[in-house]
């Protein structure tokens, strides 16, 4: 069931993310990198509400927006040098990953 896969794809991103932020500078470990966290919590619980809810239309594009904030944010932090490029291409290819996994899923329900 696609919900769940979705659901462990971002859990799994959550906690490779949680590595590469605390090598984050410690300036920005209450700004930038809390922002990223707030990001990827927001898309865990949209996943989770959208599976839960019988009308998901507007939660799948809450969820679709979110997604596109959290790629943002990561990009931001690699231009900033946060992130090395070889973390960030593992970053990117999990949110490549759950943004094809979204686009199914709204297929699927068609949204």
């Amino acid at each position: 069931m696609e919900p769940l896969k979705i659901k462990q794809k971002i859990e799994d991103m959550i906690t490779y993310a949680y590595i590469v932020l605390a090598q984050f500078p410690k300036s920005e470990k209450h700004t930038l990198a809390a922002e990223i966290k707030r990001s990827m919590f927001r898309l865990l619980e949209l996943v989770i509400a959208c599976n839960k809810k019988y009308f998901k239309k507007t939660t799948m594009q809450e969820l679709d927006v979110e997604l596109d904030v959290l790629r943002s944010y990561v990009r931001l932090a690699v231009n900033l040098k946060f992130v090395p490029l070889k973390k960030y291409e593992i970053w990117a290819g999990y949110l490549t990953e759950i943004g094809k996994m979204i686009g199914g899923w709204m297929k699927s329900i068609r949204v």
